[in-house]
């Protein structure tokens, strides 16, 4: 029985039936509706498809003419687009980031990666290692992508993971097993391997981001002689930057007693060149103080000279008169002899002149 029928047959059960002795006369026409509902949402379906913003859409013709037969080569991008049923069909290819994880712990891979075994390789020195590595890339040409390896994950299948391996392989296994434990030319060789997957994937519409190796073993014999002797090499290096950090340390005690020293003679000589500055500036101090009181007393002198010529000068005579004048001013009484040599005649001005030894004996 089709679906058509099914719904005929439910439609007419419902429509003879009573349920608890209600009808519904109306039951043919919401019938009718929910077919017609249904009918939509299929052609809705069948004629629109929706393309995820994390998906490239590949539209495949089935039936058509011309350059419209087969798959288009223009990508459909995020959205609906119309697919006429029977005669086109819309593929999907993803967009976004896509991880391949080479590793034999799955618990530490990504639940949404792609999951095989650990590349095994053999070194240059003939040692086998199995190494975890994850590799990043994405389709950047879908439709090189669908046309030349295949829809759905054939990307995966038929695309990176027969390449990994073998570029994995070539350029890794140029390394001796110590170089797998020197990180920076472990990673000139993993930029190598994604260089070679490139050269291999880009023209079938693959772009290899990044080669990441996470993690590598080698046999547990093998690795516990490889970590002893690695143990040891660090130990001597641990001695010899030991040896290296006395030398330095020595040498920056030295330095540092240099230092201390040649500032301490320094300071000695800033102290003495201040000392010095200062012994002058007191020596100018005292020099030029002397000048000044020798100057001083200089004018001084000069002063008294200056005034005594003065005294021995013309009117120094009636100067000291008026002196003596001013004297006499100051007496109510006074008695002296007016008679003889030494008699004081205070009437005789030429007289008292010679008495102050003023005036010579007859001199006017």
């Amino acid at each position: 029985m089709d679906f058509d029928e099914g719904v005929s047959n439910l439609a007419e059960r419902m429509k003879n039936k009573n349920i608890s002795g209600l009808k519904f006369p109306f039951s043919g026409k919401i019938i009718l509706l929910v077919i017609i509902l249904l009918i939509i949402i299929l052609l809705y379906n069948l004629i629109f498809k929706y393309v995820e913003p994390n998906e490239f859409g590949i539209k495949q013709i089935k039936i058509g003419l011309g350059k419209k037969h087969g798959i288009q080569s223009k990508p459909y991008e995020t959205g609906l687009h119309v697919i006429i049923p029977i005669f086109q069909v819309m593929h999907y290819l993803p967009k976004d980031m896509q991880v391949l994880e080479l590793t034999n712990y799955p618990k530490t891979a990504s639940s949404f990666s792609r999951r095989e075994k650990a590349a095994h390789i053999q070194t240059s020195d003939g040692f086998f290692v199995d190494v975890d590595v994850s590799i990043l890339y994405r389709i950047i040409d879908p439709y090189k992508v669908f046309t030349k390896i295949g829809p759905g994950t054939l990307f995966e299948d038929n695309g990176i993971i027969p390449k990994a391996e073998p570029a994995l392989k070539e350029t890794l296994g140029e390394l001796t097993t110590e170089e797998f434990y020197n990180s920076p030319i472990r990673v000139q060789k993993a930029q190598a391997a994604k260089d070679k997957l490139n050269a291999e994937l880009m023209e079938k519409g693959l772009q290899v981001e990044y080669v990441l190796v996470r993690y590598f073993k080698y046999s547990d014999e093998i690795q516990k002689n490889i970590e002893e002797k690695k143990l040891k090499d660090q130990l001597v290096f641990k001695n010899q930057a030991q040896a290296r950090a006395a030398i330095e340390e020595a040498t920056l005690k030295k330095i540092e007693q240099e230092g201390k020293v040649t500032v301490s003679v320094e300071m000695e000589k800033g102290q003495a060149y201040v000392t010095e500055k200062r012994a002058l500036k007191d020596k100018y101090v005292r020099t030029k103080r002397a000048e000044a009181d020798l100057l001083v007393k200089l004018a001084d002198a000069e002063k008294i000279r200056l005034k005594n010529e003065a005294l021995r000068g013309k009117g120094a005579e009636r100067m000291v008169g008026l002196k003596m004048a001013d004297v006499y001013k100051g007496l109510d009484i006074i008695i002296l002899p007016s008679d003889g040599p030494s008699g004081v005649n205070p009437l005789d001005l030429d007289n008292a002149l010679k008495l102050f030894d003023v005036r010579k004996g007859g001199a006017r």
